[in-house]
């Protein structure tokens, strides 16, 4: 979606039209290995969490703004497996849905299958690194605020940042700040940023990155990887200049504790010894969507609507 103002009646300079700060999107990050919602560290070490439906459905009452799911290993065997649930989650959940996958979202075709699915965006990575023109096939095609640009980042000895692909597992030598310049200029409707360093760690987001990016693309910026406070998620608008936030690890701790223990639908699906003994769990807030929103709205930063208000 950009941020350029189209209007007759607008009488403002296009410069400060068109970085003005809309809402901050709060957007739960799915990760999907074959029917299973997963998290780890880094990307790596994937657990199994539970059904990534019922997950969808509760990020949903709780007031999400967007939904996001990542089929983790779809580039490991250039498969898709997100179809079905794209299908199923598309029936019950009513906000936009983002869908990236890897190396499997090489073509147009690869992508109206997704949108037909019921997806409203698609987030590419590998292919758009492969062959860059691609962006610009696939906004012409479908309008560039359906086209994400997915950009897996880790922090260089000499204080660059590089491009990854394949869910964080291979350096591609290209510079992130660069290439998401690039991306923007190609067409892309926003810019997702997954910081592989702080992802799943619960330490905050890294928000040199994300200020550079955003201070260089007139395209929305989505920070990803590192969320573990409320207090975080203010300081990626604030210092972070972006206009969303993907969240995994924080809301996903919260939603287990509060339902694994008296749950039988959690029976026998996840984990729950791995989440009570994992350290890496100290370092989350337990937090809910709403009460983050509420957290944001006492420090004056505005976001989409509440739980309340998208089931009104």
């Amino acid at each position: 979606m950009s941020l350029l103002v189209h209007t007759e009646t607008a009488t403002e300079p296009v410069s400060t039209v068109r970085f003005m700060k809309p809402n901050l999107r709060l957007i739960p990050r799915l990760d999907i290995k074959g029917p299973n919602l997963v998290k780890g560290i880094h990307l790596e070490g994937l657990r199994v969490i539970g059904k990534p439906e019922r997950f969808a459905r509760e990020y949903y009452e709780q007031g999400a703004d967007e939904l996001l799911y990542v089929d983790i290993v779809a580039s490991l065997y250039g498969r898709n497996n997100l179809l079905p649930i794209i299908e199923r989650t598309a029936r019950e959940v009513f906000i936009p849905l983002t869908v990236g996958g890897g190396g499997w979202l090489r073509t147009i075709e690869d992508i109206r299958l997704v949108l037909r699915a019921g997806a409203d965006k698609v987030a590419i990575n590998t292919a758009a690194l492969r062959r860059p023109e691609f962006i610009r096939e696939a906004s012409r095609k479908f309008g560039s605020s359906t086209i994400v640009v997915s950009i897996e980042v880790m922090r260089q000895a000499e204080g660059t940042y590089e491009a990854y692909t394949d869910n964080g597992r291979e350096k591609t030598g290209v510079n992130a700040i660069q290439w998401a310049q690039r991306a923007a200029e190609l067409g892309a409707g926003e810019i997702l940023i997954t910081s592989i360093d702080r992802e799943g760690t619960g330490q905050g987001f890294d928000l040199e990155v994300t200020r550079r990016i955003a201070e260089l693309v007139p395209i929305p910026v989505i920070a990803c990887g590192g969320a573990g406070t409320a207090e975080h998620v203010v300081e990626a608008a604030v210092l972070g200049k972006v206009q969303a936030v993907a969240l995994a690890s924080i809301i996903h701790y919260n939603f287990m504790c509060h339902h694994s223990d008296n749950d039988d639908v959690f029976a026998g699906e996840i984990n729950t010894a791995f989440l009570r003994n994992r350290k890496v769990a100290a370092h989350f807030q337990d937090v809910t969507l709403p009460e983050i929103k509420a957290t944001l709205a006492g420090r004056e930063i505005e976001c989409r609507h509440t739980a309340t208000e998208c089931h009104d």
